[in-house]
Parts: structure tokens; sequence; C-alpha cells
């Protein structure tokens, strides 16, 4: 589970890198990054 975690938190930091270079998507981007760091803080809390 804590692998699968990490995997979709460095999917959705790619979506966001690429949108936020390549297209104007507004809010969304920014949505992605979010949604991305919580996944990988949460995967450092269960760690612990």
């Amino acid at each position: 589970m804590r692998s699968l975690l990490y995997i979709v938190a460095v999917i959705l930091i790619i979506g966001w890198a690429l949108g936020a270079f390549m297209y104007s998507a507004g809010g969304l981007i920014h949505i992605l990054l979010v949604i991305a760091i919580i996944a990988l803080i949460l995967g450092v809390i269960q760690r612990a």
C-alpha cells in the first residue's frame, strides 16, 4: 500500500509539473500538487 501511495504522489507531481509548464489549467494544477504533497505526508506518517 505504501508503494502505491508513493507512485500516485509521483504521478501527480509529474502531472503538475507538465501542466504548469505546458498548459494553463488554472487551479487544477495546484490541486494536483496539494494532493501529491498530502499523499507523501500520509506515507511518511504511516511509516513512522
